[in-house]
């Protein structure tokens, strides 16, 4: 083992120190540049500089000196608000926050906020700022953020609703603050705390997966027997559950309609594929940030709300249920089965999701139905979002019908330049034994849902 050194070691020990050092009066110098006297100092500024400037003409010192302390009074105010940290010393300040739910859903959230004081000493300081909270506009919407705020004896509680518009992980914080000296003489904003990310999920909607052809048929393709009363569990009733299933006394104990839920019968296993050339890119090379063009982003985040509300409408009705995206280097994914577990793994997969364009979309596309070829279940159910694909792409897709169930959600772009592959697409899938459905974008999801489970009944 090697020896520094004590020379070698006092040396980098003045250099951490002069590291810090430097941090720490940077620091300084940009909490001193967001100072700005307030009205009442910059009165008193003109009036400084007028006394010193006229006590210099009529040579009079003392009115020099009342005017020189005037403007000293207002730049050592400036000074010791910019010197002043606000998550430091024996007055630091904590901020916390706490949103519910967590990760939240585009559309509905609350999140509160609270500034925390350690000591007496910082409760004082914390009663003299003024708050206002930084919000990605993806979660503060239009009307941006109105704060309930409350007092309590050791903190300030701030409780404000959020209403993100789209999925992905947004930006919450840091806290602003604005304060003055004691004086009034001079005002400082300055931030606190951290920032927090803040996941948000697609929409969903509930869908039927319960049609004709994934009835009773389930239980003989996947060669399970037929379960005795010892091996059911109950789950809520779902629309297309058999009625004789109902267990009446459970709905009875519940208070809502219950049925029997073999464990031991196992529903076929579904996966809900989705075609990542139907997002838009992210911009600027960050996930989920707006892209400039608004028609792909409401068609890609439509495809992402339709996929996952079949992903997790197959989970409700008991399927083990996967959602993949496509991808150049896919990873095995899971089928999820817990009702709670599952729904928020099959949604927290949507999170980060971007597009892919041109050559690398088709190899994802390729190489991820590959992937699930070699990883496929025996009768496993295939529910395919895609876009128009070119020969290479369809005639891989294609090649998933083989085995099991396929169908296809198939979204006609915006654009009629790009639709050309809408047909070829369409005959070969069916052709390899596919149900196809064509959608556009907007339309409501349960209405796609019902026009592909009727063509395929």
């Amino acid at each position: 083992m090697s020896r520094q050194h004590p020379g070698a070691q006092e040396r980098a020990g003045q250099r951490t120190g002069h590291r810090g050092t430097g941090r720490r009066v940077g620091t300084a110098l940009r909490q001193l540049a967001r100072v700005r006297p307030t009205g009442r100092g910059g009165a008193l500024v003109v009036a400084g500089v007028v006394l010193a400037a006229t006590g210099v003409v009529l040579d009079l010192p003392d009115l020099v000196g009342l005017g020189a302390a005037g403007v000293l009074s207002v730049a050592a105010a400036c000074v010791a608000l910019g010197w002043q940290r606000l998550d430091a010393g024996r007055g630091a300040l904590d901020v916390e926050r706490h949103i519910e739910p967590d990760p939240v859903v585009a559309g509905r959230s609350a999140t509160t906020r609270r500034a925390r004081a350690r000591t007496g000493a910082a409760y004082e300081r914390l009663a003299r700022l003024r708050l206002s909270e930084q919000a990605a506009h993806e979660l503060a919407g239009p009307s941006g953020i109105r704060a309930r705020v409350r007092t309590h004896p050791d903190h300030i509680a701030v409780q404000y609703s959020l209403a993100p518009a789209r999925r992905g992980r947004w930006p919450l914080g840091p806290v602003l603050t604005t304060r003055t000296d004691v004086f009034g003489l001079a005002r400082t904003t300055q931030p606190l705390g951290p920032a927090t990310r803040v996941s948000v999920w697609p929409r969903t909607t509930a869908l039927s997966a319960r049609t004709a052809a994934l009835g009773d048929v389930d239980r003989a393709a996947a060669g399970a027997r037929l379960a005795s009363s010892d091996d059911s569990v109950l789950r809520e009733y779902v629309p297309g559950d058999d009625p004789r299933r109902v267990h009446w006394a459970g709905s009875a104990r519940q208070g809502r309609l219950m049925v029997r839920a073999d464990e031991s019968a196992g529903l076929r296993p579904a996966t809900v594929l989705l075609d990542r050339r139907l997002l838009a890119p992210p911009a600027e090379n960050r996930p989920g940030a707006r892209p400039p063009s608004r028609p792909q982003v409401d068609d890609g985040e439509w495809a992402v709300e339709l996929a996952a509300s079949v992903a997790t409408s197959f989970l409700g009705a008991g399927h083990p249920t996967r959602l993949v995206a496509t991808s150049t280097v896919p990873t095995r994914t899971e089928h999820a089965s817990g009702r709670r577990s599952g729904h928020a793994q099959i949604l927290d997969a949507t999170v980060d999701l971007t597009g892919v364009r041109g050559a690398a979309a088709d190899e994802a596309l390729t190489t991820t139905v590959r992937a699930l070829r070699a990883d496929r279940v025996r009768a496993e159910v295939t529910v395919a979002v895609l876009g128009p694909l070119g020969e290479g792409p369809r005639h891989a897709v294609a090649s998933l019908g083989a085995d099991g169930t396929s169908w296809a959600l198939l979204l006609v772009p915006r654009e009629p330049g790009s639709r050309h592959d809408v047909e070829p697409t369409v005959d070969d899938l069916r052709a390899a034994g596919w149900r196809v459905t064509t959608c556009s974008a907007g339309t409501p999801v349960e209405r796609v849902w019902a026009t592909l489970t009727e063509h395929v009944a």
